[in-house]
């Protein structure tokens, strides 16, 4: 039996899933919460939920079951990522499934910045983990909480392959024109200061399910793929390799996101470091923590924006008419780019389920023979979808991401 454990760290908690990859299917999933938190317990406590379903209580060889879900949750100090791995293996012992008949082969880990050392899912070594540190100067929110769960949990799993798998990895295949700066290239080439792009797992897993889908090889389509979820990018994909995408240096550039400005004319940080006195630190939550649908309207999430704009507030419509001219802007892009597409996809959480969104963003592409079907694009589902018309040119489609899975693919990849 292949299972893969597969977890995603942050600075104070980390979500894992537990997968039967001989049939792709979730055996429990999980997150750790709070850890650390000063205000939880005596000083060091936290919250550990374990989610189990069906699948982990059948036997091993047994074909996915309905899924019905069981919800335990675990209160309990966690001072650190190592007693959340704890935690978890406790809750893996009293409701299971039991890792000593579904023990994991190997852990695959989310990691967001790979710089442009790492272009692969990556077996961890005491050489990665120095460079996954090291990188921490491109995402110092992300990497060390990254490498901090990896740490933890090598302890937990000492005797099974660790791999590294990186958001940035996808966008690799950029070309010099789409990811250098015109900036003085010794200061960009001294400080990294590049394109690297982001959400690469998501837009790997939904092309290549796209293409399935349709049922024509990967290599022959262009595609355009919008994740759009708080945050959110697009990117332009010939042949199965990315040729272009919103992200840059960081995950703050290219389209409107929940709370990020996307795209921006440096100047502005200039006045208002200049007349407003704001310092880095300021800028930096300005533009990360106050800024997109939040900035512009006051709440952001898009189904809030959706129905203060259908109440008629002016901000939450201008906010939902910024964000599909952001859209619109990088769909007309990447049509450029790429000379035409055959497959545009929609996925993450505003992308799968906000179909006034996907509407909008597609209604001035009929130039390029997309036309969309109102009612299948209103019909709410499940699985991959197809929301354009027959007669449409190009192929759209609402395709639910899987990046947990995809990181599990690709663990595997490394490991067999």
């Amino acid at each position: 039996m292949s299972v893969v454990l597969v977890v995603n760290s942050g600075s104070s908690s980390f979500k894992y899933q537990l997968l039967d990859m001989a049939h792709e299917r979730v055996l429990a999933s999980g997150l750790v919460e709070r850890i650390g938190d000063p205000s939880t317990g005596s000083g060091t406590g936290g919250t550990a939920t374990h989610t189990i379903t069906a699948a982990a209580l059948s036997a091993p060889d047994a074909p996915a079951p309905t899924v019905t879900d069981a919800t335990y949750t675990i209160e309990r100090e966690i001072p650190d990522h190592t007693a959340g791995f704890a935690v978890m293996l406790d809750a893996f012992a009293a409701h299971g499934p039991s890792l000593d008949e579904r023990a994991p082969v190997a852990v695959g880990h989310r990691v967001v910045h790979g710089g442009a050392r790492f272009f692969a899912p990556t077996v961890v070594t005491p050489l990665v983990e120095i460079n996954i540190d090291e990188l921490s100067v491109l995402a110092p929110l992300h990497n060390p909480a990254n490498l901090a769960g990896i740490v933890a949990a090598k302890k937990a799993f000492p005797d099974v392959p660790h791999v590294a798998v990186f958001d940035t990895a996808f966008h690799q295949s950029l070309a010099p024109e789409a990811y250098t700066y015109a900036i003085d290239r010794e200061v960009a080439e001294a400080h990294r200061i590049r394109r690297y792009g982001f959400h690469g797992t998501s837009h790997k897993f939904v092309s290549e399910a796209a293409a399935a889908f349709v049922g024509r090889p990967l290599t022959e389509l262009k595609q355009i793929v919008f994740h759009l979820g708080n945050g959110a990018s697009v990117a332009a994909i010939e042949g199965g390799r990315s040729v272009d995408t919103s992200m840059g240096l960081t995950p703050l550039e290219g389209l409107v996101m929940g709370t990020r400005s996307g795209d921006l004319d440096p100047a502005v940080l200039l006045q208002l470091a200049r007349r407003a006195e704001m310092s880095t630190a300021d800028l930096d939550t300005l533009l990360n923590k106050r800024s997109g649908l939040l900035g512009i309207a006051g709440v952001s999430d898009m189904r809030d924006i959706q129905q203060r704009r259908e109440a008629g507030d002016p901000a939450a419509r201008l906010a939902f008419d910024v964000y599909i001219h952001r859209l619109r802007a990088y769909a007309g892009a990447y049509l450029a780019q790429l000379d035409g597409v055959d497959v545009i996809s929609f996925t993450a959480g505003v992308g799968e389920n906000a179909a006034a969104v996907r509407a909008e963003a597609m209604a001035t592409l009929g130039f390029a023979g997309v036309e969309i079907d109102a009612e299948r694009n209103a019909t709410r589902g499940r699985g991959i979808r197809r929301i354009s018309t027959d007669a449409s040119r190009v192929e759209v489609l609402v395709v639910p991401t899987d990046e947990e899975l995809e990181i599990a693919r690709q663990t595997l990849s490394v490991t067999r």
